[in-house]
């Protein structure tokens, strides 16, 4: 029920705790799922005191339990595992302080975890975070390479030796963090987001070794899944061996079997890249070399024609062929000419002897009267008419005399 208080009426701080308990108390008991963070069993106590932590949501509470409760599962629960408490919330009201009471423990078996983990999966996949479409690709040769592990690990000394034994000049920026337990989640995706908001970075790699799948439980949680595909910059996975497969190999951009395995993938090696170098220049040159060999077998061939030998003798054989043609032309046109003469000194014999001229010159005589008219027939002419009388040599005037008689 609401209290009424005010700042003339306030309420104890014993009070408040009291009625805070009063409300717990009239809780009923539930079931707990979380993992395990601290544990304190004092040798000769009768109470075991633990902190149950919900690593999704970085939320912790306290948990007591008779040492006979807890001895039951001693041998199968330590620091880090996931158990579910059957536990009554309780108020311990000088301290202000809410704990759980726990009456049963029981350890998250393998089977069960990998039940929730195959939800997960189903449930994330749904959502498109492992589709094939978002995954980007990988620089061929990366500025900086962000680099999430444990520290003084053996997955660190394996990327970074054999990054480096491939490429020496390869530059790393490596967070340290923890790989397993409860800290584990948080840190490596801080460290993510970190390396990701690094421009200089071009892409990350989350390494760790092998281990149990509790030891791997880690690199399931649906935070780091979410923190990873939200990353801009390209992510590789290498955690544990081949045969694990975390969550985060699928929503990853790339997934590598081992440390040594992302080492590989993440940088180039130097001498393969050197000898693909040489052939590729070794290959170019022979190319070359083939082009200015035809050019140059070409290049001879057209010198050795006969035109290129004697690059006037098309000009020559034109020229005989020219004068040959003028010469031959002249005695065509002489030919004609001559013809043209024969024919008009033949045709002009012919009109001298058809012409009244000639027949004048042979003494024949032309009569005309005054009218220009020829003469024909004596009877044209009247008596004494005066005609004119045309000779080769001119023309005179006659006179018809009449006939005696």
């Amino acid at each position: 029920m609401a209290l009424t208080t005010s700042a003339e009426t306030p309420l104890p701080v014993g009070e408040v705790s009291r009625m805070i308990g009063g409300w717990i108390d009239r809780l009923g008991a539930v079931w707990v799922e979380g993992q395990i963070t601290q544990l304190s069993r004092r040798p000769g106590a009768g109470v075991v005191f633990l902190t149950l932590r919900d690593p999704s949501h970085d939320v912790s509470v306290g948990v007591t339990c008779y040492r006979q409760v807890f001895d039951a599962v001693a041998d199968l629960v330590s620091e880090g595992a996931r158990v579910v408490v059957h536990a009554k919330p309780e108020w311990y009201a000088p301290r202000g302080q809410l704990s759980l009471r726990a009456a049963e423990i029981k350890p998250v078996g393998i089977g069960e975890l990998l039940a929730r983990l195959e939800q997960l999966k189903r449930s994330l996949a749904a959502e498109g975070l492992f589709a094939p479409e978002r995954k980007k690709r990988l620089p061929f040769l990366p500025r900086r390479i962000g680099l999430v592990c444990g520290r003084a690990s053996a997955a660190e000394r394996d990327v970074l030796e054999n990054a480096r034994r491939r490429w020496p000049a390869v530059a790393f920026e490596v967070r340290n963090v923890a790989v397993q337990g409860v800290k584990a989640v948080p840190q490596v995706v801080q460290a993510v987001r970190e390396l990701d908001a690094d421009e200089d970075v071009d892409v990350i790699v989350v390494a760790r070794g092998g281990g149990s799948v509790e030891d791997l439980l880690p690199f399931s949680n649906e935070q780091l899944v979410r923190a990873v595909a939200d990353c801009r910059t390209p992510v590789v996975s290498a955690i544990g061996h081949e045969p694990d497969s975390p969550l985060l190999d699928l929503v990853a951009d790339l997934r590598a079997s081992t440390p040594t395995d992302a080492a590989k993938k993440v940088v180039p090696d130097v001498g393969e890249e050197l000898e693909r170098v040489r052939g590729l220049r070794d290959r170019a040159l022979r190319t070359v070399q083939g082009l200015l060999d035809r050019e140059e077998r070409g290049l001879a061939h057209a010198l050795a024609r006969p035109v290129m030998e004697q690059p006037l003798r098309m000009v020559e054989v034109r020229e005989d062929e020219v004068s040959a043609l003028l010469a031959r032309s002249r005695r065509v046109l002489g030919h004609l000419l001559d013809r043209a003469d024969s024919e008009l000194s033949h045709t002009r014999a012919r009109v001298r002897a058809l012409s009244p001229a000639a027949t004048l010159e042979r003494g024949y005589a032309v009569l005309q009267r005054a009218d220009g008219t020829v003469v024909r027939s004596p009877g044209e002419v009247a008596g004494d008419e005066e005609l004119r009388a045309r000779v080769a040599e001119g023309e005179f005037a006659v006179r018809r005399v009449a006939d005696p008689g």
